[in-house]
């Protein structure tokens, strides 16, 4: 088991090929303009967590800007987990405005547009030329 505060735990990865594959696959996917988002129920019997995988391309940038943004989108996809979902796995697969959106406003644009395709509840940014 890795230490505290030292990423996200092996068990609640995808790592392998295959994994990736299948979500493709078989997999229902979602797209917003940043993200988009496969979801798949696992076959075989696990108990625990939903798994993560996180896909980038090389049109994002290099290695450097590549893992950040995988590190961020990691962090904002497991910000408020959702109980319902321990038998899917996941794979977010970054699109190329996703890295301005991390550079410009951080963990909390990468959190606002991991809710978005997940399809949970975003709070609405208050317009501050409408009085109420």
């Amino acid at each position: 088991m890795p230490a505290p505060g030292s990423g996200t735990p092996r068990r609640r990865r995808l790592s392998r090929s295959g994994d990736f594959k299948r979500a493709y696959r078989e997999g229902s996917s979602k797209a917003t303009r940043h993200l988009v988002l496969y979801r798949f129920r696992r076959s075989e019997e696990k108990d625990g967590d939903p798994r993560l995988g996180v896909s980038v391309s090389k049109k994002l940038g290099d290695a450097v800007t590549r893992n950040r943004i995988k590190r961020v989108l990691k962090e904002a996809f497991w910000v408020k987990p959702d109980p319902g979902a321990a038998e899917f796995d996941f794979v977010l697969v970054a699109r190329v405005g996703i890295g301005k959106v991390i550079e410009e406003r951080g963990l909390e644009g990468a959190i606002e547009c991991v809710d978005e395709v997940l399809g949970r509840s975003v709070p609405e940014a208050k317009d501050p030329d409408r009085s109420t």
